[in-house]
């Protein structure tokens, strides 16, 4: 999944990505050990789905990509100084 389209999704979808994800890692994982699938490549674009969903969860919850209403303010305070 493109980090744009992670960006646009809700705080619930992204709670579901993640553990839907989480779910395909782990059974990937267990076939992989089971000598059943060679999905090294799998495995890493899901390690990097994961953590690009964490990222963007974390930016919300600290306000850092907040709306674009947000931004504006801090600019202004910056051109003030």
């Amino acid at each position: 999944m493109e980090l744009e389209k992670i960006r646009n999704l809700s705080n619930e979808e992204l709670a579901h990505q993640q553990k839907t994800t989480a779910e395909q890692l782990f059974r990937l994982r267990f076939q992989v050990a089971l000598g059943q699938n060679d999905g090294v490549k799998k495995i890493r674009q899901l390690r990097r789905e994961i953590a690009q969903i964490k990222t963007v969860a974390r930016e919300r919850e600290l306000g850092i990509r907040g709306e674009v209403n947000d931004a504006a303010p801090a600019e202004t305070k910056k051109g003030a100084r």
